[in-house]
């Protein structure tokens, strides 16, 4: 909350070095400052509407903790953590978590900003007379902000509950927060999203291809009203998008590599399919992100998801980066035991070799490594391997955990011009049909529906030519196992166990054999929340900003 404090004195700063002898020059108001004093025409709303987007950007592209992807994944479910860059620690290590936690804090400070710009915009749009724009634009560019702020705020309810509620724009510095009741919380984050439903155009319609529609609104609405136990409405939200006739799941094989190997799951992943333009029209909203050395702001970081998803292979001598293995990857995180013995029934496309890497080849075309080039790398055994010149290419067993070990190819990335690839450049499903389909069943499971629940997961299994299920294996556990056969490294594992309150229970049933350092510890029911972060507390002076149970 402070951040909205500290953007306020970063703008003095400057003036007061610069001219301390001129009083009036404080009196100057910057036309360069965005608030709702500057945001008075079309324009200038609409470039900070765009500056939504780069402010949600930032959480999925930042690189200076590069065990970012991994707080929102390990000590879940489904992955060990493997090669520790140190931000990642206390979430499978939660004893380690404290009110100091970095990326609560940064969390925090994230969703705060998101609120704060989209304040201002809908405190202008609403207050202030704007004389280039119809009051069908108004409500559109409100409608497209309060998305945003119903957006953030619904992060914060799930990850630290009540939370400060702020709606209008602060104009001087605040020290006297304090957390509002969840149940108020949750009502101004449905109240925004209703107006958007209400207000947002539909898909196709938008300004920009990645800009919001109405049912990406409706989306999230629907994964509020089930994190509010209100499963009907849930429903209804879902429904209105299955049947609006725009959207349909990927069925057919389409786009770049249409007419190479492959399966039509494994194409919506693929850098140039990933849009409703390119094809996907399984698509509600897709976060647009382009290699910045070759269009200019083309992303907002350097975003690390395939370092982190991607296996380490190029560790092992005889093998080098290539795009049928997905590029270069560090292994930050492994799928565990569960995800990759357990929880695919034969057949299912989701575990296709096309979508989950496990056998790896020899593949360096170096002349040296000619003796075993297209051999199938050893996996689970000790191996050693003489080559031509007499030098020697050891496997280990213990490479299956962090250099061979099969991972998910959907966030494979390969540029030829850059092989080592520090950032990835594509695009982010944020959200799509198939999730539609998982949270109607959701709903149903939770209106003890279990014969429509298992209708809905059919949709999923028979595009995935998976074994059908039946009203009686509907449990909300059930939906959660599907959610992680369609949903694998698209989702933020993190944040759905915790919005239907299984951490603890999935955690014991599916991630207690992983390597004994990295055993996921010190886990209890307080963990469903994160820490209120200290700094926020200690600048709080003028009232009390309760910290959560446990911290």
């Amino acid at each position: 909350m402070k951040k909205i404090i500290k953007s306020t004195c970063i703008l003095l700063l400057p003036l007061l070095a610069v001219s301390s002898c001129k009083d009036s020059f404080l009196d100057e108001d910057p036309p360069s400052a965005i608030s709702a004093e500057t945001m008075n025409n079309k324009l200038s709303l609409q470039a900070a509407l765009i500056g939504l987007y780069q402010n949600l950007s930032n959480y999925y592209t930042q690189s200076d903790w590069q065990g970012w992807v991994s707080v929102w994944q390990v000590g879940t479910d489904i992955v060990w953590p493997q090669e520790i860059q140190g931000v990642e620690i206390p979430y499978y290590n939660y004893s380690l978590l404290t009110s100091t936690d970095g990326p609560a804090a940064r969390l925090w400070a994230h969703n705060y900003n998101i609120i704060r710009n989209a304040n201002a915009i809908i405190y202008n749009v609403e207050n202030n007379t704007i004389s280039d724009m119809t009051d069908a634009e108004k409500k559109a560019f409100s409608a497209e902000a309060r998305f945003f702020r119903a957006y953030a705020y619904n992060s914060l309810a799930t990850f630290y509950g009540g939370v400060p509620l702020v709606t209008e724009p602060i104009k001087t510095p605040r020290y006297d927060f304090v957390r509002a009741p969840i149940d108020q919380v949750n009502t101004q984050i449905k109240n925004d999203l209703l107006y958007s439903v209400s207000n947002l155009p539909v898909v196709g319609q938008t300004a920009a291809e990645q800009r919001v529609n109405k049912d990406v609104a409706r989306q999230l609405l629907a994964k509020v009203y089930l994190r509010t136990n209100e499963p009907a409405l849930a429903e209804a939200q879902c429904d209105a998008i299955i049947n609006s006739g725009k959207y349909s799941l990927v069925n057919a094989r389409y786009g770049v590599k249409a007419g190479s190997p492959g399966d039509y799951f494994s194409d919506m992943f693929f850098k140039g399919n990933q849009r409703r333009s390119q094809g996907n029209k399984e698509a509600i909203w897709v976060l647009e992100n382009e290699n910045p050395s070759i269009i200019v702001n083309g992303s907002s970081g350097s975003p690390q998801q395939r370092r982190v998803w991607g296996g380490g292979y190029h560790n092992i001598n005889g093998m080098i980066p290539a795009d049928s293995l997905g590029g270069r990857g560090l292994s930050r995180i492994r799928l565990n035991n569960w995800v990759l013995y357990k929880l695919y029934p034969q057949g299912d496309m989701r575990n296709s070799k096309y979508s989950i890497h496990r056998q790896h080849y020899f593949n360096n075309t170096a002349s040296k490594y000619n003796s075993i080039k297209g051999l199938p790398v050893p996996y689970g055994q000790d191996k050693q391997y003489t080559l031509s010149d007499g030098t020697t290419v050891n496997i280990a067993k213990s490479d299956t955990l962090a250099k061979i070990n099969p991972y998910t190819l959907k966030w494979g990335q390969f540029d030829p011009n850059d092989v080592f690839g520090f950032g990835m450049w594509k695009d982010f499903i944020l959200m799509r049909l198939g999730e539609t389909y998982l949270l109607k069943a959701e709903a149903q499971v939770k209106q003890g529906n279990t014969s429509g629940a298992a209708a809905s997961i059919n949709v999923l299994r028979t595009r995935a030519q998976a074994p059908q299920v039946s009203a009686s294996q509907m449990t909300l556990d059930f939906v959660l196992d599907e959610r992680a056969r369609e949903l694998l490294a698209e989702e933020n594992r993190r944040e759905e166990l915790v919005r239907t309150k299984t951490l603890l229970q999935r955690v014991a049933a599916h991630n207690t054999d992983g390597p004994s350092q990295r055993q996921i510890v010190g886990l209890t029911a307080n963990n469903l929340l994160l820490p209120i972060p200290l700094n926020e507390i200690q600048l709080n002076s003028q009232a009390v900003l309760e910290q959560n149970p446990g911290y």
